[in-house]
C-alpha cells in the first residue's frame, strides 16, 4: 500500500513538474524535489539520504523534461541561443563544483539552500518590477561566468534545472519573461546531465538507500515522474503564451514562496 500511494504522488508530481516546465522554464524539480521528500518519508527511507534522493531523482527528471519543453518553446522562436552558447560551458563547470559540495553536506544544508534561494526569487517575481534591469544585456568580460557559475551550483544543490535562477538572472538583464522562460527551459538540460551523473557516483553504495536505486537516483521516481512531465510540459508552454508579462511573473513568484516556506520548516525547524 506504500508502495501504491508512492506511485500515486509521483504521478501527481510529474503531472504538476511538467506544467509549471512549460509555464516557468523551470525543469519541475522545485515541485519534485519537496513532494517527493515527503513522499519518502513516508515509506521510511532514512532522513539522512531523503533530500539527496529527492533532489537526484529530481534533477534526472530534469533531463526529458527539458528537452519536451525546450522543444515547445523553439517552435514559438523563445530560445536566445547566444546566451545559450556563452552560459552553458560555466553552468556545467558550477554544476560540477555543486556536486562536490552536495557529496560532503547533510540533508538539513540542501534544504536550507533551496529554500533561501526560492524565497529570494519569489520576492522578485511577485513585485512589479518588469520594467526594471539591472543591464542592458547579460554580463561579460572578467565577471561574465560569474552569474552561469553560481547557476549550476546552486541548481544543483536544489535539484532543479536552473529555471528558477536563470529566469531571474536573464529578466535582469534586459530578456523579455517568454524569451528567458525559453532559454531556461533549454539550460534545465545543461544542468541536469553532468548533475545527474554527479549524483550517481557521490550515491553508489549507500546502505540507506531505497531499493531501485542508482546512486542516490530513484529509478521507480524517474521513470514514474519523468514519463508524466514530458506528457505535461507542452501544456504549461502553451499556458505561458497566454498569459501576459506580469501574470506570468507574479504566478512565478508566488508558487516560489509557498515552496520556500515549505522547505524553510524542512529545514530549520
Amino acid at each position: 500500500m506504500e508502495i501504491a500511494s508512492l506511485i500515486l504522488a509521483m504521478l501527481l508530481t510529474g503531472a504538476v513538474g511538467g506544467v509549471l516546465a512549460g509555464l516557468l522554464g523551470v525543469g519541475g524539480g522545485i515541485v519534485i524535489v519537496p513532494v517527493l521528500e515527503i513522499a519518502l518519508s513516508f515509506i521510511g527511507v532514512d532522513a539522512s539520504v531523503r533530500m539527496h534522493i529527492a533532489v537526484a531523482t529530481s534533477l534526472a527528471t530534469i533531463i526529458p523534461t527539458s528537452i519536451s519543453s525546450a522543444r515547445a518553446h523553439y517552435q514559438r522562436d523563445s530560445i536566445d541561443f547566444p546566451v545559450i552558447r556563452y552560459w552553458s560551458p560555466w553552468i556545467v563547470i558550477g554544476a560540477i563544483a555543486g556536486i562536490v559540495i552536495a557529496a560532503n553536506v547533510g540533508a538539513e544544508f540542501l534544504a536550507a539552500v533551496f529554500a533561501i534561494v526560492a524565497l529570494a526569487v519569489a520576492i522578485k517575481m511577485a513585485l512589479p518590477l518588469d520594467d526594471t534591469n539591472l543591464a542592458e544585456d547579460i554580463p561579460r568580460g572578467i565577471f561574465g561566468p560569474v552569474i552561469p557559475m553560481a547557476i549550476g551550483v546552486i541548481s544543483t544543490l536544489m535539484g532543479i534545472g536552473g529555471g528558477t535562477l536563470s529566469v531571474t538572472a536573464l529578466t535582469l538583464s534586459g530578456k523579455h519573461i517568454h524569451l528567458a522562460v525559453g532559454t531556461a527551459a533549454l539550460f534545465g538540460l545543461v544542468i541536469a546531465l553532468p548533475a545527474t551523473l554527479g549524483y550517481v557516483i557521490s550515491g553508489w553504495g549507500n546502505p540507506l538507500l531505497p531499493p531501485a536505486s542508482l546512486g542516490y537516483v530513484n529509478l521507480l521516481g524517474f521513470i514514474v515522474i519523468a514519463s508524466t512531465t514530458v506528457l505535461f510540459a507542452p501544456l504549461g508552454a502553451r499556458i505561458a503564451h497566454a498569459l501576459s508579462r506580469r501574470h506570468l511573473s507574479a504566478l512565478f513568484g508566488l508558487f516560489l514562496f509557498v515552496v520556500a516556506v515549505r522547505m524553510g520548516l524542512r529545514a530549520f525547524a
